[in-house]
């Protein structure tokens, strides 16, 4: 019924939908209604949720085997020797999970946490290899064990979707997904993709080189292997770039950084933040309010900050999500509130036992994620829709969404902006320049290599979902896409795909390309400051004021290629994301 009222209001757009902003929203409502089944009749729809039933089904029996797999495996250090190397925070953390286990010296998993430093830091060769294997082979036949074998899932799922595909009328599941995305078609995706590999795949091969290069000249004896290249690539980071996290952080007190923000948010789209003088309701008490003002003083949004971890009481990461939505409802303006949830460090509160008070001091990191939940905040509350479903961040499509959180990292890297979020908490120095320099040149360390290994999951993903059929096995597709895009070939037995739930058990199925999409976008964003000159105050200014009017304004009220040619004059380019990352002079 409602579908069929969508549609009567398509039908009468002109009489009914005189605003751009509802025609849209119509659009989107029947464009999701169809893509759900609803205009399916008799067999097809019958069939059309029979699929829908077996997917969610096995999409559950798949995440559960990786799951069960990653349990299964656990490898036990009881030597000393074992664990040379190792960082005493990892080993206090597998002390713990031995210990949970009954058991005595230090356990290693297929967890990230633990997995991940292992490989990075373990000196024992012999040991990074058997973790490594378990690893790749996790939830697959060679596996350690086969009863978790995802595999026959995978082709289950390929030809559920496909089925899918067809029924809705579309030629494969890559055309359904992108039915509802900013990228208008695989083409485009895939010319990005060759794009973007044609400047990756020749660094990445220079990187790994070297890498070589550095490990035979550290002791390596041998070819390097894929069980050494998280090893190695850690050690000569240490020695191109001798810094810590915990040296940067008494430079970045919270307060500094939020106070540095809010003058980069006044300069770029003229608005001025401050704390609510009239006590706000909060759940608890680390968390603040701020009120947004526009350049008349008027308010225009508002935002919660909760900027501590609380243990056991509060997930890990960071995320902005939506408090209230802007809308104009029987004449009057309800105006836009966001949550920003972060995960820093608690300030430390004089006891009298000596340790002096200080203000919870940042890593670089957890500036670079304020900054990037800050851009989503600002999405939603400088929006100037009035319709609730097209609002902020209402109605944007997922590969387009990342936008405005990825072009606020980009300032982090400018010295005049670190100079206003940085301070030493006991002297106020700024951030020393040797240190900023160490950032920047750490930052696009292996940038080849990561570039290439998100291009090659991209692709893969896109072929899956655009042309399997079931005529050649996956992994055979597997392997000929890592020809290309890899520079250390992966093992014979290699089952990533096994456990690669972004796309077989989330969100991200025919989709996994637009984490470079977005990057593609922010960076070409932020280059038009750059063309217009960083230190030409008023240039910015009015860049900014466009950037606000077109991206942040319009939310999903219109397309993000209009949105986006209206803000830049042209698509956006590969080229700022080769040169933000030390691809390309």
């Amino acid at each position: 019924a409602l579908y069929e009222n969508w549609r009567k209001l398509e039908q009468n757009a002109k009489q009914e939908l005189t605003i751009p902003a509802r025609q849209r929203i119509a659009a989107s409502a029947i464009r999701d209604a169809r893509l759900s089944g609803v205009a399916l009749a008799g067999d097809a729809q019958k069939r059309f949720n029979e699929i829908q039933r077996d997917l969610a089904s096995v999409a559950t029996r798949f995440s559960n085997a990786v799951l069960d797999a990653t349990k299964a495996f656990s490898l036990l250090l009881t030597k000393p020797e074992e664990t040379d190397g190792l960082p005493e925070s990892w080993l206090g953390m597998a002390a713990q999970m031995a210990e949970a286990k009954g058991q005595k010296g230090w356990l290693v998993t297929l967890d990230f946490p633990s997995y991940y430093p292992f490989l990075q830091h373990a000196k024992n060769r012999t040991l990074r290899e058997q973790v490594y294997r378990a690893n790749a082979m996790r939830a697959s036949d060679a596996g350690f064990s086969e009863q978790w074998n995802n595999w026959p899932l995978i082709d289950e799922i390929l030809k559920l979707r496909r089925e899918m595909a067809g029924i809705l009328g579309y030629t494969s599941y890559a055309d359904v997904s992108l039915a509802a995305k900013m990228a208008p078609d695989s083409a485009r995706i895939r010319e990005m993709i060759a794009e973007l590999a044609k400047v990756a795949r020749p660094e990445a091969h220079k990187e790994i080189e070297s890498l070589a290069a550095f490990a035979a000249e550290t002791g390596l004896s041998g070819p390097l292997e894929l069980w050494d290249v998280a090893f190695y690539s850690e050690r000569r980071r240490e020695k191109l770039y001798s810094f810590t996290d915990e040296e940067l952080r008494p430079y970045f007190p919270l307060p500094k950084v939020l106070e540095g923000l809010f003058e980069l948010a006044e300069k770029l789209f003229a608005v001025t933040i401050r704390r609510a003088e009239t006590p706000v309701a909060l759940w608890h008490g680390d968390v603040g309010f701020f009120e947004v003002f526009d350049n008349s003083g008027k308010k225009i949004a508002g935002f919660y900050l909760d900027p501590y971890a609380r243990s056991g009481e509060k997930r890990g990461g960071a995320w902005m999500d939506v408090c209230r939505q802007r809308e104009v409802t029987e004449g009057k303006t309800i105006l836009p509130v966001a949550y920003l949830i972060c995960n820093g460090t608690q300030p430390v509160i004089s006891t009298g036992d000596g340790v002096p008070p200080r203000p919870s001091l940042m890593t670089f990191t957890e500036v670079e994620t304020l900054f990037h939940e800050f851009g989503h905040g600002l999405q939603h509350m400088l929006t100037r829709v009035d319709e609730y479903e097209a609002s902020g961040i209402s109605n944007v499509e997922w590969d387009a969404v990342e936008l405005p959180s990825q072009f606020m990292e980009n300032w982090v890297y400018e010295r005049p902006v670190i100079d206003r979020i940085s301070g030493h908490y006991q002297s106020g120095e700024t951030l020393p320049q040797p240190l900023f320099e160490k950032i920047i040149a750490a930052k696009n360390y292996m940038a080849g290599s990561q570039m290439l290994r998100q291009l090659y999951f991209s692709l893969l993903d896109i072929e899956l979902h655009e042309k399997y059929d079931g005529s050649t096995p996956v992994r055979e597709i597997q392997k000929r896409i890592a020809a290309d895009y890899t520079v250390l070939a992966p093992l014979p037995e290699d089952a990533f795909l096994c456990s690669f739930g972004h796309i077989f058990a989330g969100g991200y199925a025919a989709g996994y390309y637009s984490y470079k999409w977005a990057e593609v976008l922010s960076a070409d964003a932020f280059a038009a400051f750059e063309e217009a000159g960083l230190a030409n105050e008023s240039a910015v200014r009015e860049l900014g004021k466009k950037y606000r009017e077109t991206v942040l304004a319009l939310g999903g009220s219109r397309h993000p290629l209009e949105v986006y040619r209206e803000f830049r004059g042209r698509d956006a380019t590969i080229d700022a994301l080769l040169r933000h990352s030390g691809l390309a002079a």
